[in-house]
């Protein structure tokens, strides 16, 4: 190889290199421009702020509180008011009686108006009272359990999305350098063609290997605006640049440590615990339906211009009614063995979800260990293809490797580099997998600045309430998706 052709190939391949370990550092230590640039704090703090499906479960509890109030009214008395209001005309034809001239007539024209109030107190319901209260209390303690269940997944995903938009702009900017070192390659290799130190052969492998990083890098452009499109649905709004990715929060320290942790805080396990505990008070009240119920009732009425005889009456009465259930076509034994079945099957749920989260633990105990150690492997084999295409580069000049060599060296550097930013972003995830399994990824754990959402507020307010319909999210305040109506299409 001349003098001129071998500092024609330096020149074109130098700094080539040193742009990809740029793209990389991207990822692995911060983005250009990181003063402006949006962290993983910032995603989170948007995704627990707005995400709708966060926002969904939170009503969905909000009206499991409901269940409270609704059980509790059954201590309460009802009262109620009727009133009604009549017109009657009557029109006799009389006979006056013998040498009294015959028939007579009369016509009564009379309005009355009666009035009636009824209050209504439960003495005794055979239990269910109380049964449905604790029933109703089980069922929104597994609501709370699912709602920290469904912001686990929620954070997770803006974790992924994050981390999945991290990963394809580095890997972007990976196959964009690689086109630009091929690109430089192919001159290069163009330029040698032409002093006729390489065949036409030569020229051919460089064009093709460039063709190709340019599709490999239109894939990876699709790849990112995936990442982003995803990051957008979740979080509600489109990424900007991206920090790198903050420490890790503190992670159990064995696998035996998070199984501890999960059993007792797993949300998707409280949750089961708590259904079951419903579906016990579930059979007492089915249970009281067979037991005797004691009412009292109170009546007054008043009555305006009654009949033509009277001109207003009023009365007032205080009745007790017993009520002693004697046999109900057999229905009542019905729903008592369909709440025992719907118990057995709560209590095969807990453990259905004791053995989910045991798998959920040691599933992701496994991947984050593996994604840890498939990084070290993946530096190392950084480290040995940079050493390995700098040194065919340098054989390259003197003749002793050919153009293939170089351009195989080349891929090989891209695809670790792609590698290691990928296990990266899967060790970073199954991280946060999990505290995910164990229970710990929430708001409060991470110490996001937000308001944590206290589900408590809403229960207090509601659960004793005798009065109120407003609530805090009235139906026409929240701004729908589209102007479709469902009446409007029927």
């Amino acid at each position: 190889m001349s003098i001129y052709s071998a500092e024609i190939l330096k020149k074109r391949l130098h700094g080539g290199v040193s742009v990809a370990a740029l793209s990389l550092s991207l990822f692995l230590a911060g983005g250009i421009g990181a003063v402006s640039a949006q962290s993983l704090e910032d995603t989170l703090v948007a995704t627990y702020g707005s995400n709708p499906t966060l926002q969904a479960a939170r009503a969905e509890l909000r009206a499991t509180d409901e269940g409270v109030a609704q059980a509790l009214s059954n201590w309460r008395p009802s009262l109620s008011a009727t009133g009604t209001s009549q017109f009657t005309s009557t029109d006799n034809d009389l006979n006056a009686g013998a040498g009294l001239g015959g028939l007579t007539s009369s016509k009564d024209d009379r309005t009355s108006n009666t009035g009636t109030v009824t209050l209504q107190q439960n003495l005794f319901r055979g239990g269910r009272t109380i049964a449905q209260t604790r029933q109703a209390k089980s069922q929104v303690a597994a609501g709370r359990a699912q709602l920290s269940s469904t912001e686990q997944d929620v954070l997770l995903s803006a974790v992924t999305a994050y981390m999945d938009t991290l990963r394809d702009t580095a890997t972007v900017e990976l196959n964009r350098n690689n086109v630009a070192v091929l690109q430089r390659q192919l001159e290069a290799s163009q330029d040698r063609f032409d002093v006729g130190e390489i065949t036409r052969t030569d020229v051919a492998q460089s064009e093709a290997r460039l063709s190709g990083s340019q599709s490999a890098l239109i894939r990876a452009e699709a790849n990112l605006t995936n990442s982003r499109a995803a990051y957008e649905r979740i979080v509600g709004s489109a990424p900007g640049t991206l920090e790198a990715a903050p420490p890790l929060p503190s992670l159990p320290g064995t696998e035996d440590e998070a199984l501890s942790i999960a059993i007792a805080n797993n949300p998707a396990l409280m949750a089961a615990r708590f259904g079951e505990e419903a579906t016990r008070h579930a059979i007492r009240d089915a249970k009281g339906s067979l037991l005797p119920t004691l009412t009292v009732q109170g009546d007054y009425s008043y009555s305006d211009n009654p009949s033509s005889t009277v001109k207003n009456s009023e009365s007032a009465t205080v009745t007790g009614r017993l009520t002693i259930p004697l046999y109900q076509s057999g229905a009542v034994y019905s729903q008592i063995r369909q709440a025992k079945q719907r118990n057995s099957q709560s209590r095969l749920q807990i453990r259905e979800a004791t053995r989910s989260v045991e798998e959920g633990v040691a599933s992701a105990w496994e991947a984050y260990r593996a994604a840890n150690a498939q990084i070290t492997s993946d530096r190392e084999q950084v480290r040995a293809n940079e050493i390995a295409l700098d040194g065919v580069q340098q054989e390259a000049q003197v003749g002793s490797r050919t153009t293939l060599d170089v351009l195989d060296a080349e891929q090989e550097l891209l695809d670790s580099r792609v590698a290691l930013v990928t296990s990266e972003r899967n060790a970073y995830v199954a991280a946060y997998q999990l505290l995910s399994a164990v229970g710990r990824l929430n708001a409060a754990y991470l110490a996001l600045p937000v308001e944590i959402y206290a589900p408590e507020a809403n229960y207090d307010d509601v659960s004793g309430q005798w009065f109120g319909y407003g609530v805090t999210d009235e139906p026409d305040e929240i701004a729908p998706e589209s102007g479709t109506d469902a009446a409007s299409q029927l």
